[in-house]
């Protein structure tokens, strides 16, 4: 399984005054590779809603290395680095597409839970997305 990084182009809006992308973009950003990587892995976040599964953020991370400006493009490259049916926690690279350089790494950790707020776990409630996971995140380990 192989899983091509998410690229963004940098808009106008998440800059600031001096051109420099706002800290905040990067979760954001964070979170569009996560949905992409995930339905790339044949998980459909919006079915997964559809059958009841809601995957919050409960932790997330950032450590910025260099600047992001206005008209860039940035490569996000994820991986799930553990997951248990219950918890997954992703890994985050932010590099400048054409030049490869690091811009920003980061983590997110998530659970599952129902509409109601009930912790879920997926290996006895949705074997079938279970699986899709521990297949992502043995790709992940081999990448």
């Amino acid at each position: 399984m192989e899983l091509k990084p998410y690229l963004h182009n940098v808009k106008y809006y998440e800059t600031d005054q001096m051109a420099v992308v706002h800290h905040s973009n990067y979760i954001r950003w964070f979170e569009e590779a996560r949905i992409d990587y995930m339905a790339q892995a044949g998980i459909d976040y919006a079915a997964m809603e559809g059958r009841g599964f809601i995957i919050p953020v409960v932790g997330v991370s950032a450590e910025y290395k260099t600047m992001t400006h206005f008209g860039d493009t940035v490569a996000i490259t994820l991986r799930i680095t553990r997951y248990n049916g219950i918890r997954f926690l992703c890994s985050y690279e932010v590099r400048d597409a054409a030049t490869g350089e690091l811009r920003t790494t980061g983590t997110s950790e998530h659970c599952f839970i129902d509409r109601e707020g009930r912790i879920v776990n997926l290996k006895r409630k949705a074997p079938d997305l279970h699986a899709k996971f521990q297949a992502v995140l043995e790709a992940s380990a081999q990448a």
